[in-house]
């Protein structure tokens, strides 16, 4: 054999030797030389060389390759397949399908998904050791180079030298790279990118599915990272995985957002030696039948059934209204405490607590039902099941309120006859029923109707309230029976400053009434007055009458609008004095629950309003008529109606002001000699005089005239407590 020949069955071997061991030594390498031929070079083990490209600068990089990050594909069982103990246990109930929300979304490995690698590089990447630097040159110049970021943070380009790189954000990378190569050439463009990129060190610890330390791409996230370690082990939450970096935590993610919403906004970047703490699961309570996604939700915040339905997905389309069936542990065991309305249940304010099981149901051709009413802590409509006993349904309905009266309940049944309905009552004596006494735990029928007396004269408390001039004003609770003097009394009394004359008295039960009687009065008045429009608009024979009687439509429209918005205060008048001579009067009423009573400072002001040229409010002179008081307003308007003005007292009584010697006491149905009447002063501190307008201007006015003089009384009285009020 020629010396020629071996040389070449040598270049073979060596050939074949170099490629056996770059192929067992795959990814393990820890570095590798990449050459590029240098133009012009010999040819190496027999291969020729490749031919320069003119024009085109070409180097030989030494390129630091990064070794191949470990497989992080969890192996073994993932979280999903594990039932955990809340799991069981809700599967001894009868719902063993439902489990733990949202741990199945770990629980395909992480190689089905795209890898993290393949993400673009945003312009503030961090660049670090391990990056891959690729840069092309064109122009005046042409070359790509490559390098890798070494673990100096440095990259080598030709004619530049070693830059530092390390800690620019990639949009400072290209910047700092173009700067560099102007120094040494001119009249090119240039495009940097990167290629394989570095890898770092996070930890995974806490209630993981698989805790440990990973090596995963520096364009990871938090979420990447849940999927790297398989997420969390059902005894870690979804509601609060954290990211702790220098001791601090900068993060917090909810995966509900994610899983419900789409929301990933709080999904943050992770850097290295992060820090991904999965805290304990949270409470957890369970909801199964027809909702749209059954399971055991862990609940943050929640805290009413309807927000757990909305975590759910909204009831299913079969889902009945109806009925909810709730399971509670009490006292060490698990029990059905609640069968009542769905609809009900949702609006109500029951609060759901860790352990709950909630159960909705399909729609049913016919749902029995029983009714539970009275001293009870959940009354309303159960579902009849066979067998329901009278302690049957006090159970469900969590027992009995600590004031029922234990010796004697009813029960209303109805049995269908021939004769039609037949409605009977049956006592029954509740301590007895509980003790399981057959007698009296008597078996329910459809629509029967148990209703649970509390103890005779039940009330627990009532609260009434005191402000103003009193030395201990606030909230008070009074017994059965107790007065309005009892009450001053409990305050302290009044305090020097007291105006007993303009104490502002209000019961709510008052307000309704007065309510009910302006609503009635104004559906009657808007009857009245557009049946009469109607007729005379059809008498109207020109167009100018037409258009008249409908410009007259038009305002009582608009009256009728503004009377609507009148509302009603509840104030009731009385006279407060000395708790020595209030007491036994026909003002010391007996209170009731959520009466209020303002006692106001001395007011010192007269105000002035209605038919006259300037409303005001003057100093009060005691020398002072009312006249001098709407003199002091301009005097009256063309169209004052003066022999009805009246004053608003400051107690909320109205007087008519009489201009004569004798005036009419409707009261007293009597006539009255001006000195001989009641002796109280016609204008007081506090008063408000009332000039009403002529209405029989006005045609279609003409019949109303008394009821809007009635109504603007109200209207100012309200006015007036309302700013009582406001001010207290």
């Amino acid at each position: 054999m020629s010396v020629t020949a071996m040389k070449a069955q040598w270049g073979v071997h060596v050939l074949v030797i170099i490629a056996v061991l770059l192929f067992t030594s795959g990814s393990t390498s820890a570095q590798q030389v990449q050459v590029t031929p240098i133009p012009g070079a010999s040819p190496a083990f027999g291969l020729p060389a490749l031919p320069q490209q003119p024009g085109v600068v070409q180097q030989t990089i030494i390129q630091e390759k990064k070794p191949e990050p470990p497989s992080t594909a969890v192996q073994g069982p993932t979280a999903a397949e594990k039932t955990s103990e809340f799991e069981r246990f809700i599967g001894q109930t009868g719902s063993s399908d439902i489990s733990q929300f949202g741990y199945d979304l770990f629980s395909r490995p992480p190689s089905t998904f795209a890898p993290v690698e393949e993400v673009p590089v945003g312009p503030d990447y961090v660049v670090g050791p391990g990056d891959e630097i690729r840069v092309s040159v064109w122009g005046s110049i042409e070359g790509q180079w490559t390098s890798v970021v070494d673990r100096s943070g440095a990259v080598t380009l030709p004619k530049v030298g070693i830059i530092g790189v390390t800690g620019l954000t990639f949009e400072q990378l290209r910047e700092t790279i173009r700067r560099e190569l102007s120094k040494y050439y001119t009249g090119f463009q240039m495009n940097v990118s990167m290629g394989p990129l570095k890898t770092m060190r996070i930890y995974v610890v806490g209630n993981a599915h698989k805790p440990g330390s990973y090596t995963i791409s520096s364009l990871s996230t938090l979420v990447s990272a849940l999927f790297a370690s398989g997420g969390p082990a059902k005894t870690g939450t979804m509601r609060d995985i954290r990211v702790e970096r220098g001791g601090a935590t900068v993060a917090s993610f909810d995966l509900y957002d994610l899983l419900l919403r789409g929301d990933k906004t709080r999904d943050i970047r992770l850097l290295p030696e992060d820090v991904v703490f999965i805290p304990p699961v949270g409470p957890l309570v369970g909801i199964s039948g027809s909702v749209n996604t059954p399971a055991i939700y862990e609940i943050r915040g929640e805290k009413r059934l309807h927000e757990l339905v909305a975590m759910a997905g909204g009831l299913s389309a079969v889902a009945f209204t109806g009925r909810v069936q709730m399971e509670r542990i009490v006292d060490g065991s698990r029990q059905v405490i609640l069968d009542a309305d769905l609809a009900a249940v949702l609006d109500s304010d029951l609060e759901i607590r860790t352990g709950d099981l909630f159960r909705v149901f399909q729609v049913v051709q016919d749902r029995k039902l029983v009714r539970l009413t009275g001293a009870v802590n959940r009354a309303g409509e159960y579902g009849l099941s066979p067998g329901m006993r009278v302690k049957d349904l006090l159970d469900m309905a969590g027992g009995l309120r600590y004031y029922a009266y234990l010796k004697e309940a009813e029960l209303t049944r109805v049995t269908v006859t021939p004769e039609g309905p037949r409605t009977e009552k049956v006592l029954i004596d509740l301590d007895r029923a509980l003790a399981g006494q057959d007698d009296q735990n008597i078996p329910l029928k459809e629509d029967d109707y148990l209703f649970v007396r509390a103890v005779p004269e039940w009330d627990l408390y009532r609260t009434v309230q005191i402000s103003g001039e009193v030395r201990f004003p606030g909230a008070f609770t009074v017994a059965k029976g107790e007065r309005l003097s009892s009450l001053i009394e409990r305050a302290g009394g009044y305090t020097d400053k007291a105006y007993l004359r303009g104490a502002v008295f209000v019961r709510e039960q008052v307000r309704r009434l007065q309510q009910q009687g302006i609503e009635e009065m104004i559906s009657r008045m808007q009857r009245e007055l557009l049946a009469e429009g109607s007729a005379q608009a059809s008498a109207s024979a020109s167009p100018e009458e037409i258009q008249a009687r409908k410009a007259e439509m038009e305002a009582r429209q608009k009256f009728i609008l503004a009377l609507r918005d009148l509302k009603a205060t509840g104030r009731m008048t009385v006279r407060l004095a000395h708790l020595r001579l209030l007491k036994g009067s026909e003002y010391d009423i007996e209170l009731e629950d959520g009466d209020r009573l303002l006692i106001p400072a001395r007011s010192s002001v007269v105000n002035v309003m209605g038919s006259v040229m300037s409303l005001g409010s003057y100093v009060f002179q005691e020398r002072y008529s009312y006249r001098d008081y709407i003199s002091l307003s301009g005097g009256y308007t063309r169209f004052a109606d003066t022999d009805n003005t009246y004053v608003l007292k400051v107690d909320g009584s109205a007087r008519k002001l009489s201009s004569g010697l004798f005036s009419w006491n409707d009261p007293g149905a009597r006539w009255e000699v001006g000195g001989f009447s009641e002796r109280i002063p016609a204008i007081e501190p506090g008063d408000t005089i009332i000039v009403p307008e002529k209405l029989d201007r006005i045609a279609w006015m003409r019949d109303v005239k008394d009821i809007t003089q009635i109504l603007m009384q109200m209207a100012v009285t309200a006015a007036v407590v309302i700013e009582l009020l406001d001010d207290d």
